[in-house]
């Protein structure tokens, strides 16, 4: 599949990325299960972190900057995939979170984020939707175990936390894409969320 213009697969740091995560496996299940685990733990989740910047969202400027929310983290591990041959598309969902931080819910005004991102797989003649989203480190803090795919069925995000209680809920699908649908997705978020900072200010690498 061709490079796109946020999936940029044929980037020299998105290869180089893909193949070290990678290491000696061959198993496409394998090869997918390394690629989620690096994409998902060695990029930060910061949900604040919500650039206007086309140029921001493409693979290789993810590693760059080495944090992001769902969707450029999708991004790394959709065009991390087609590096190393595997058939990957982006798949969007509006989720509700129920251990929304205070923070984020007073900047959103509400539980519900929309278009959600996540990477959908082609393996074992199957396409399996996998979320890299939150890094072991942030799921340790707030008590729920990270989210593991193995490449062979879905791995989305836990519907109850640790104890038991309600985590995350999906609400609505958006379908899958071959390329990220960038102005889309801001422009509902612009409409949705209009106490959340976006744009320049946020583009800082960290």
């Amino acid at each position: 599949m061709e490079s796109t213009e946020f999936l940029d697969h044929d980037a020299p740091e998105v290869g180089a990325f893909a193949d070290r995560a990678v290491g000696a496996a061959t198993a496409p299940e394998e090869v997918a299960e390394r690629l989620f685990r690096a994409a998902r733990d060695e990029i930060r989740y910061d949900p604040h972190y919500l650039p206007t910047d086309a140029a921001a969202y493409r693979a290789s400027a993810v590693l760059a900057t080495g944090k992001g929310y769902c969707v450029p983290k999708a991004v790394l591990l959709v065009a991390a995939a087609r590096h190393r041959g595997i058939r990957a598309r982006l798949g969007f969902s509006d989720v509700r979170n129920h251990l929304q931080s205070e923070r984020l819910a007073t900047a959103m005004g509400t539980d519900v984020f929309l278009y959600h991102g996540y990477a959908v797989l082609h393996l074992g003649g199957r396409w399996l939707k996998a979320s890299p989203a939150f890094n072991r480190e942030l799921c340790e803090r707030v008590g729920v175990a990270p989210l593991d795919f193995d490449g062979t069925g879905d791995a989305l995000l836990h519907p109850f936390d640790g104890t038991g209680g309600r985590y995350m809920e999906y609400v609505r699908d958006h379908g899958t894409f071959d390329d990220l649908p960038l102005q889309r997705i801001l422009d509902t978020y612009a409409r949705a969320y209009p106490g959340l900072s976006m744009g320049p200010s946020d583009q800082r690498p960290a």
